[in-house]
């Protein structure tokens, strides 16, 4: 039987702040129903309290019209409500099966039923897609992989209500087409399922009805049919929103920032040159797996490289470490912001280091000026806490990623490589990224993004290049970007 929830007067505190504030609203049973809202709306908030991660501070939840309230998540699984996280939930160092019947094994008798086990995993990575092993360790997968494991996971449990937190933030289009179809199944079959995405592409596409938060309260509850996604923005900023990217200046043509020649790294890319000028902004499109973000750790000394040339400002450069790479003016955000771009149990002063405020003030910090230099630094950046001794773990995920852009980007770096700075992050906060992109090329700065978002290359840059199996295969002027172009030469149907 299908799920309908009701949520009265939900609040929920954490310390003196208070994050929900008497969320009132029902979920469909058997509905795809979209849950909008910029970062810090409380959508996740809230659905961590109906999965069982969180307790409400005040109100009621209903199931089917009975009120329950879940002590855990085992609880609320055992009613058939499933959370799949947007930052993965994961045992890196247990296998796939291991990880999907973590604290639900099968057993025979006395014996954990293994083979039974990793033919219930076969069944559910078939669904997903994902052709690797059962035995496969979760830390030898990339991050799309992790994120079909995820939801493999929710499948293996049997879902009646299927709470999906930006699920395709990492995967290629041809996963999230199989995603879309398996949704279509599971919703045939009678599950409700709640989609929590900044895609309004894909909510568009995907849901029956869409439910508005903003600020931590209810806003609004709309069929989709009767939205356009620019409502379904303006909704969720409550204001209009306008000129998502900013106008393309045209890049100076002056002699290269940054050029690489038959630049390898084993078993990810081989032989790939290309350059970019200061004032420029080059993108990198490709399929998950086509070796974007190991061609820029393997030349940043995140691993090993071998072979090929490169040159800074005309100079020849060996990057043996990010050290080095850091000495030369060449900078670097990951795509994995909580498990490499940030110490996230550290507050925002530790995040942004003493060297790095240094570019806010003088070089001697007394503890009032280190204060101001920090304020100054997140307003910069729009970073939007109400403390500034806050833990990185309690910023919404766009001020996670501003924060994270902020440490990479102090002191001022010659070449600046964004793998992904959108990921995750709501539509407001994209903008300001977008905004914050152009402003460091403006600057003179050689701006690199890697990115899965093909409207996100075409909106920002002035030349995008495309791989395919550790290749370069294209590189594509302005006046031909197109979705079409960029997936033919990804996809080797040009």
């Amino acid at each position: 039987m299908s799920l309908a929830i009701e949520f009265r007067a939900i609040t929920r505190n954490f310390g003196p702040v208070q994050v929900l504030h008497g969320v009132t609203f029902a979920i469909a049973a058997g509905h795809v129903t979209g849950l909008l809202g910029e970062n810090g709306a409380g959508k996740s908030t809230l659905m961590k309290i109906l999965a069982g991660y969180l307790e409400p501070t005040s109100g009621e939840i209903l199931v089917n019209g009975q009120p329950c309230q879940f002590r855990s998540s085992r609880e609320a699984e055992a009613q058939g409500i499933v959370l799949i996280h947007q930052e993965f939930n994961l045992a890196e160092d247990l296998t796939i099966a291991q990880n999907i019947f973590l604290g639900h094994e099968k057993t025979r008798g006395w014996v954990l039923d293994d083979e039974a086990m990793r033919k219930a995993t076969e069944d559910v990575l078939r669904q997903v897609g994902l052709k690797v092993s059962p035995d496969t360790r979760v830390r030898q997968l990339i991050v799309a992989e992790k994120q079909l494991v995820e939801i493999a996971k929710a499948l293996a449990r049997k879902a009646r209500l299927l709470i999906m937190d930006e699920p395709t933030a990492t995967l290629t289009p041809g996963e999230t087409q199989r995603l879309f179809a398996l949704m279509a199944q599971l919703k045939a079959e009678g599950v409700t399922l709640v989609y929590i995405s900044h895609k309004l592409d894909e909510v568009e596409k995907v849901t029956d009805e869409v439910i508005v938060m903003r600020d931590g309260q209810f806003v609004t509850r709309q069929p989709t049919a009767e939205l356009t996604r620019h409502d379904m923005a303006n909704l969720m900023v409550g204001r209009e929103i306008s000129d998502l990217f900013p106008a393309k200046e045209a890049a100076p043509a002056a002699a290269p920032m940054l050029q690489v020649r038959g630049f390898s790294v084993p078993g990810w890319a081989q032989d790939v040159s290309f350059e970019v000028r200061p004032g420029e902004i080059l993108g990198f499109a490709g399929l998950v797996g086509a070796g974007r973000t190991e061609l820029f750790e393997g030349l940043l000394g995140l691993r090993p490289a071998s072979g090929g040339e490169v040159n800074v400002a005309g100079k020849a450069v060996q990057l043996r470490n990010p050290r080095d790479a850091a000495n030369e003016g060449i900078t670097y955000l990951s795509e994995d912001r909580k498990g490499k771009g940030l110490h996230v149990n550290f507050g925002l002063r530790e995040n942004l280091t003493l060297m790095n405020l240094r570019q806010y003030a003088t070089p001697v910090l007394s503890p009032a000026r280190e204060e101001a230099a920090l304020a100054e630094a997140v307003q910069a950046f729009g970073i939007r806490t109400g403390n500034l001794r806050q833990k990185a773990s309690a910023l919404s995920g766009g001020n996670q990623q501003k924060l994270a852009l902020a440490k990479v980007l102090q002191p001022k770096p010659r070449v600046v490589v964004l793998d992904e700075p959108t990921r995750g992050v709501d539509v407001g906060a994209k903008r300001d990224i977008y905004f914050l992109v152009q402003r460091l090329a403006r600057e003179g700065q050689a701006v690199i993004v890697i990115s899965s978002e093909l409207i996100e290359l075409i909106g920002l840059c002035h030349r995008v290049a495309v791989m395919r199996g550790g290749r370069l295969t294209a590189t594509l002027q302005d006046e031909h970007l197109t979705e079409e172009e960029l997936i033919a030469h990804a996809t080797g149907t040009r």
